[in-house]
């Protein structure tokens, strides 16, 4: 907000898609800002990735309609997670983007535990203790693990997430993997069976946030008011 309002000469109030924990890193965070007409997108890109530090870069700005709300209008929102296992996924370069394990993964089990989540379901048993008043239910459209250069990747998609659910259901599936827990053990969590407790939640710098997704017919105008436009940034 500071390298915002130190380019609009005035306090300028910023609205992200999303808070995430800490650790945890975004390639596909979404915000918007009220900026002066005098700043095209482009111009406001390239300024901000002149001031920000090095851990946020700008990757894209365009015009947003006065009404865009980038966390209301927000309909899903996707998450991976790197679990390392090769040997170059404990180097500087990667150990703080990936939760590096010494031990072998089943991947058919890791593929296993992915699909038993698409749907809608009740993840009390993967939440943090305090949550709002929302509920517990998610609905996962897609849910998959991938093999990576680093190991494996853990993709999901949904309508809303719980405080630390992701990271949750991480920690459990890797723990099935590794025979650590039951196969059937995510099946009844899910199913909130009271004899059962997740795994310690998954280390937070594995997760990235990489894409919000809106309506298809939410469109940005691309001339902006004469005293003001709405600009949103891709970071």
């Amino acid at each position: 907000m500071s390298a915002l309002s130190n380019l609009a000469d005035r306090p300028i109030s910023l609205i992200g898609a999303g808070r995430t924990d800490a650790g945890v890193h975004a390639t596909g965070q979404v915000a918007s800002a009220d900026m002066p007409s005098s700043w095209t997108p482009e111009s406001l890109r390239r300024s901000l990735n002149a001031i920000l530090p090095p851990e946020i870069w700008i990757q894209s700005s365009s015009i947003a309609h006065p009404d865009f709300h980038p966390r209301y209008d927000a309909i899903a929102r996707t998450y991976q997670y790197q679990v390392g296992i090769e040997p170059k996924a404990r180097s500087p370069f990667h150990a703080g983007t990936c939760w590096t394990l010494e031990s072998q993964l089943d991947y058919k089990l890791l593929e296993f535990g992915a699909s038993e989540l698409v749907g809608k379901h009740s993840f009390e048993a993967f939440a943090k203790s305090g949550q709002p008043e929302r509920g517990y239910l998610c609905s996962i459209s897609q849910a998959h693990w991938s093999h990576s250069d680093l190991g494996f990747c853990f993709e999901i998609t949904a309508n809303r997430y719980l405080h630390h659910m992701v990271r949750y259901l991480v920690g459990t599936m890797v723990d099935i993997a590794r025979g650590k827990r039951q196969k059937d053990d995510l099946q009844r969590l899910l199913s909130a069976d009271p004899d059962l407790t997740t795994s310690p939640p998954a280390p937070p710098q594995g997760l990235f946030l990489v894409h919000v997704q809106y309506p298809e017919h939410f469109e940005f105008p691309q001339v902006p008011s004469p005293a003001s436009s709405k600009s949103i940034a891709n970071a």
